[in-house]
């Protein structure tokens, strides 16, 4: 059994810096997070406790749910992502690869989508901070060019049951297998 990940150990990373672990913070946003002091059975899990910004903050992000917890499970097969509004998605790897916004599976425009195939057993090896607004994700399969935005998992997670459809609609008119 892995070792549980201690988040004191965020502290260490100043804003701006690039992690060197397999599981990054979430850090560098626009208002100082305070990671809380737990310890998890999972292979990464990162809390932040925010400071409430000021009211001219708020007026300009109040419409947009913040993330407040980032967790890598164990296995590497599902990221689950909590928002501050109390939504909470579990995201799996094969659904966040398939639906990956990178350039690569979403095209240029909505006719050069591709239907990804074959990714039923993905995992994911990496998650790594992209400034305050995103996170990349770097797949067992090398896939490491999309660019999750937090406002895209929330996207991923509220219509899930519907994008998981169309994907496997996809691969059985394409004769396609997960």
């Amino acid at each position: 059994m892995g070792k549980p990940f201690a988040l004191s150990r965020m502290r260490r990373f100043s804003p701006g810096s690039a992690p060197r672990r397999r599981c990054s913070a979430v850090g560098a946003f626009p208002y100082r997070p305070k990671p809380r002091r737990e310890l998890s059975r999972g292979l990464c899990v990162i809390y932040f406790d925010v400071d409430p910004p000021s009211s001219e903050t708020i007026e300009m992000t109040d419409a947009a749910p913040w993330p407040t917890e980032l967790r890598l499970h164990k296995d590497r097969k599902t990221l689950t992502i909590a928002f501050d509004n109390g939504e909470t998605f579990d995201l799996s790897a094969e659904y966040l690869r398939v639906k990956s916004p990178s350039a690569e599976v979403q095209g240029h425009s909505p006719d050069e989508r591709k239907t990804v195939a074959g990714k039923k057993d993905v995992a994911i090896l990496e998650v790594n901070s992209i400034g305050n607004y995103a996170v990349r994700l770097v797949f067992d399969d090398m896939h490491s060019t999309g660019i999750y935005s937090w406002d895209y998992f929330l996207t991923l997670g509220r219509n899930r049951q519907a994008y998981w459809q169309d994907y496997l609609d996809d691969l059985a008119g394409k004769g396609l297998t997960r």
